[in-house]
């Protein structure tokens, strides 16, 4: 039975001490699991392609990660490259600085700017919201900028910044979200039990570094 999780899961290997050898190792496995996706560091975007591109497990990079206070040009440029990489998702950090002090003109520029580049190449967008930052007014707020410019995804956390995805947290930006919409949970997310608990939620994707534990493989 833990295995119909594969489809939901996004393998993720995001460390610092990320390698070559070890994502090759990732992408491997998380194809022949036949997950959703494998989440890894931009760099090594164009090398993970050649190993996933025969597979139906999607290539998943990051965009101003892990803080998103990069500006619009940057985050533009870095999703360019990624995409010429070979990423078929790409999971970005809105500017939580900028949403914060209540620049939500900023934040939808960005996200605009960013998805435009995405769709305009047939990719995915996952804009990461940094829910443990936010109070639940804030998290309807960054909801209801995702949906004006509808995204496809909207993420929970990065995992870097606090603690990651709750259950609440899923159960109230599906309620904001509309349907079209899908919602990665991530962050914290290490076990089968806490990963249907998300699901039931609400949640369309994890994002995990423990998927292959999750799954008992």
């Amino acid at each position: 039975m833990k295995q119909n999780l594969a489809p939901y899961i996004d393998q993720t290997l995001l460390k610092v001490d990320t390698t070559q050898s070890l994502v090759e190792e990732l992408c491997t496995k998380s194809a022949e699991a036949e997950m959703a996706g494998v989440c890894i560091p931009p760099f090594f975007t164009n090398s993970a392609k050649k190993i996933l591109k025969p597979t139906q497990t999607k290539l998943v990079t990051v965009v101003g990660f892990p803080f998103g206070y990069t500006n619009i040009t940057s985050k533009a440029e870095a999703t360019k490259k990624v995409i010429q990489d070979g990423a078929d998702e790409v999971d970005m950090v809105m500017n939580i600085g900028a949403f914060l002090g209540e620049n939500y003109a900023h934040v939808a520029d960005e996200i605009e700017s960013v998805l435009t580049l995405c769709h305009m190449n047939n990719r995915l967008l996952k804009v990461i919201i940094e829910t443990c930052l936010l109070s639940e007014a804030q998290i309807v707020k960054a909801c209801e900028i995702c949906a004006e410019k509808e995204v496809d995804f909207v993420k929970t956390s990065t995992g870097f910044n606090g603690p990651g995805a709750t259950v609440e947290g899923i159960k109230l930006m599906r309620q904001v979200l509309p349907s079209s919409i899908k919602i990665k949970a991530s962050g914290g997310i290490k076990d089968y039990d806490t990963a249907m608990k998300m699901i039931e939620a609400g949640a369309d994707r994890i994002g995990t570094s423990s998927g292959f534990q999750i799954l008992d493989l």
